[in-house]
C-alpha cells in the first residue's frame, strides 16, 4: 500500500482503520469501537476494551516462545558496565518488583513517581507500575528539588522509586539528597520510597520510609498483570508550561499500545527481533515511547545507554554501539549529531567502525537543520529522516513512513502527516492558508489514539492551552507551512516567528543559512526589540572544533550569506560567536529565555536547563552588542 492510499483509508473510515490496527495488540476484552466522542472536545479511544501494557510489552513475547530473545541491552561507558536482559528475565524482574509494590499497597490508579538514571531498573520500574495498573510519573534523574517537589504535589504519589545517584562524565549526581530536600518542600508525602543503591554512592536510608530495592522484593510473591480500561492512564509526563507550573500530560493505555506498536514497522521499518536504539533519556517523551514502550511492545531489542554522544570517551561512541550491537535503526536528537560533528567534522571516527547493520537514522526533538542532515547522510550513507512530534502527541505527527513507502527526502521537512493527523496551516484568525504560506500549525480534532486526552487534574488548563486559540483544532504552538506536495515544514515555535518592519520571518530559515557556513557547528537566531523595525534578528554562532579564525570575519560572512539567501528584508546585521548555547537536557535551545535577557525582561531559568551558568555567557555576549544592559 502506498502512503497516499494508507492515509486515504484512514480518512475514509477512521474507526475501521484504528480497530484493524488494534488487532495487533492483546486485549483481555476487545473494544467495541475505536473513538468515544461523548465528552468532546475531550476525545477518548478504546474505552470499553480491557488490556495491560506490561502484558503486551513483556509477557506475550514470553508466551509466544521468544523468552530467550534479548529485550534490553544496557551499555554504560561511564561506569564500564554492559548487560543483556532477555524477555524471560525481564518478566521475572518486573513481576517481582510489581509484587513487592502490591505487597506495600500499590494498586490500580495509584501514582508512583520514578526518579532514576539510565539503568535497566528504570524500565523495570515503569513496567512494574503498568503491570499493576498504577500510573507512573518519571522525572528526569537529577532534577532540582523544588521542581521535583512541584511534581510530587501535583501527582500525589503513593510511592517514589529512586536511585542513590546518577553518574555523569567526571561527576556523581547525588539523587537521594535531592529527593530528601524535595520531600521537605512538598506538601504531599509518599507512603514509602524504594531506593536502588548504586555502588558509586550508597545513600543513607530513612528508617520507616525508605526501602532498599533488593531487600524490598525478597520473599514476596510475583504479581500478575491487572486488566485496565482502554482510557485508564498509563502515565503522567510533566512538560514545562509557560506559567512556570508544569503541565502533566496524560497518556491513556489503549491508544498508547495501539499507536506505538503501529509506528515501529510503519514509520521506523523495524521487524520483531531487530535492534532499535533511541539515544535519549527515559525522563523525556522519546524515552517513554521509544526506549521503554514501543520497542518492547513490538518485540524489538531496545538499548539503554548511560553516556553522551561525545566525551564517553569520544565522538565515536555512537558508531561503536552500532557496530557492537548490530543496531538497525538509530533515533536521536539533531543536537547529538551537531555535538559529534563539532568534535569530528571530517568524520574520522566514523571510518573506524563497521556500520553495515544501520539502515536508517531518525532525528526529532527540535528542528533538524539541513547542514546536520547533509553531514549525517554523507557520513552514514543511510536515509536520514527528520520527523516531528511533541510530548503531547507521544509519537510522530509527520514523518517519512519508511515501512510503508520510502518517500523522497526533502531536506528541511519532516515529510508528511501520519494517519490520524489532519494537519492544517492557519492564519491568526483561524483561516486555512494556501501552500507555501507561513502560519500556525494546527491539527483538526480529534487527535489520534496515543495522544494526550487531557492534562492531569487540569481539564480547564488543557482546553485553554491547546483548544481555545482555534476552536475545533489542537494548537501545536509551532509555525510552518505546507508545500505543493503536502510536505510539512516546521519553521519555528509560534513565539519564534519575528516581525521585522511588518514582515513575518522565520528564525528557523535564518538558522538554516547560518548552519550552512563551513565553520559553524551550531547556531540560534532570536528576535530582539528594535525601536524602528519592531524586532531585529540576532544570531549566536558556535564554531567547529579546530576553527581559529577571527570571529569578526565569520560574523561578516554569515551576515552576507543571510542577505544573499533570504534578502535585505531579513535585516540580519547582528551576530556573535559563543562557546555554547543554553539548552534543556533534551537538547532544545532556550531561545525564549535568550530573548528576555536581550530585552532586559525578568526571566526564570527553566528547571530543565542543562547548565544555568551558560546564561551569564549569553548575557555577556549580548552586552558586547549593546543589549542586556540593565
Amino acid at each position: 500500500m502506498t502512503y497516499k492510499a494508507l492515509y486515504k483509508s484512514w480518512q475514509d473510515n477512521p474507526d475501521a482503520f484504528w480497530m484493524k490496527i488494534a488487532e495487533n495488540v492483546d486485549w483481555f476484552e476487545k473494544p467495541s469501537k475505536a473513538l468515544f466522542d461523548e465528552k468532546a472536545p475531550l476525545y477518548e479511544w478504546f474505552v470499553d476494551g480491557k488490556t495491560n501494557t506490561c502484558w503486551n510489552a513483556v509477557d506475550r513475547h514470553v508466551k509466544a516462545g521468544r523468552g530467550d530473545q534479548t529485550a534490553i541491552i544496557y551499555d554504560s561507558p561511564i561506569t564500564q558496565t554492559k548487560q543483556k536482559i532477555s524477555y524471560a528475565d525481564l518478566q521475572t524482574r518486573v513481576a517481582s518488583l510489581a509484587g513487592a509494590l502490591r505487597n506495600k499497597g500499590v494498586e490500580k490508579g495509584d501514582r508512583v513517581l520514578i526518579y532514576m538514571p539510565m539503568v535497566p531498573e528504570t524500565i523495570e520500574a515503569m513496567l512494574a507500575c503498568a503491570r499493576l495498573g498504577a500510573i507512573h510519573s518519571v522525572v528526569f534523574g537529577g532534577f532540582a528539588s523544588n521542581e521535583l517537589a512541584v511534581r510530587i504535589d501535583d501527582a500525589q504519589p503513593k510511592c517514589i522509586i529512586a536511585a542513590s545517584c546518577g553518574i555523569e562524565p567526571g561527576r556523581v549526581v547525588h539523587y537521594k539528597p535531592l529527593l530528601d530536600n524535595a520531600l521537605g518542600l512538598a506538601a504531599q508525602q509518599p507512603e514509602f520510597c524504594v531506593i536502588l543503591q548504586r555502588e558509586q554512592e550508597v545513600a543513607k536510608l530513612e528508617e520507616g520510609r525508605d526501602e532498599d530495592w533488593h531487600e524490598f522484593q525478597y520473599g514476596v510473591a510475583p504479581a500478575d498483570c491487572v486488566p485496565v480500561e482502554g482510557n485508564h492512564p498509563a502515565y503522567i509526563l510533566y512538560t514545562s508550561g509557560t506559567t512556570g507550573q508544569p503541565k502533566g500530560v496524560v497518556r491513556a493505555t489503549g491508544g498508547h499500545l495501539v499507536a506505538l506498536n503501529w509506528t515501529m514497522k510503519n514509520i521506523y521499518d523495524v521487524d520483531s527481533g531487530d535492534i532499535f536504539w533511541a539515544a535519549s533519556d527515559v525522563g523525556w517523551v522519546v524515552g517513554h515511547s521509544y526506549i521503554c514502550y514501543a520497542p518492547l511492545i513490538h518485540g524489538n531489542t531496545t538499548v539503554v545507554f548511560e553516556g553522551k554522544p561525545v566525551g564517553t570517551p569520544d565522538a565515536g561512541t555512537f558508531w561503536r554501539m552500532i557496530e557492537e550491537y548490530k543496531i538497525k535503526c538509530l533515533f536521536t536528537a539533531p543536537t547529538a549529531f551537531r555535538a559529534i560533528k563539532r568534535e569530528d567534522p571530517k568524520g574520522e571516527e566514523v571510518e573506524k567502525y563497521d556500520l553495515s547493520s544501520l539502515k536508517s537514522l531518525f532525528l526529532a526533538g527540535e528542528r533538524a537543520d539541513p547542514d546536520t542532515i547533509e553531514w549525517a547522510q554523507s557520513q552514514l550513507n543511510v536515509p536520514v529522516i527528520d520527523h516531528w512530534w511533541q510530548t503531547e502527541t507521544g509519537y510522530a505527527i509527520a514523518a517519512n513512513p519508511m515501512g510503508i513507502e520510502k518517500l523522497p527526502v526533502k531536506i528541511g521537512s519532516p515529510a508528511v502527516p501520519m494517519p490520524g493527523y489532519d494537519v492544517q496551516i492557519l492564519d491568526e484568525g483561524g483561516h486555512p492558508l494556501p501552500a507555501g504560506k507561513l502560519g500556525a500549525i494546527a491539527i483538526k480534532l480529534p487527535l489520534p489514539p496515543g495522544t494526550l486526552p487531557t492534562l492531569w487534574n487540569a481539564e480547564d488548563r488543557f482546553k485553554s492551552s491547546y483548544l481555545q486559540q482555534f476552536p475545533g483544532f489542537y494548537e501545536t504552538g509551532d509555525a510552518g507551512l505546507v508545500d505543493e506536495d503536502g510536505y510539512l515544514y516546521i519553521m519555528a515555535r509560534t513565539d519564534d516567528v519575528i516581525n521585522v518592519a511588518g514582515h513575518r520571518l522565520s528564525t528557523g530559515a535564518m538558522e538554516e543559512v547560518l548552519a550552512a557556513h563551513p565553520d559553524v557547528a551550531e547556531c540560534a537566531v532570536i528576535g530582539v526589540t528594535d525601536a524602528l523595525k519592531g524586532q531585529l534578528p540576532l544570531g549566536f554562532l558556535c564554531l567547529n572544533s579546530g576553527v581559529h579564525r577571527d570571529h569578526a570575519d565569520v560574523v561578516a560572512e554569515v551576515i552576507k550569506l543571510v542577505r544573499e539567501k533570504i534578502g535585505p528584508v531579513a535585516a540580519f546585521k547582528l551576530a556573535v560567536v559563543v562557546n555554547r548555547l543554553p539548552k534543556t537536557r533534551s537538547g532544545k535551545i532556550l531561545r525564549g529565555t535568550m530573548v528576555k535577557i536581550a530585552d532586559n525582561k525578568a526571566f526564570k531559568a527553566p528547571a530543565t536547563i542543562d547548565d544555568p551558568a551558560i546564561l551569564d555567557e549569553i548575557k555577556a555576549a549580548l552586552q558586547s552588542l549593546g543589549y542586556a544592559n540593565n
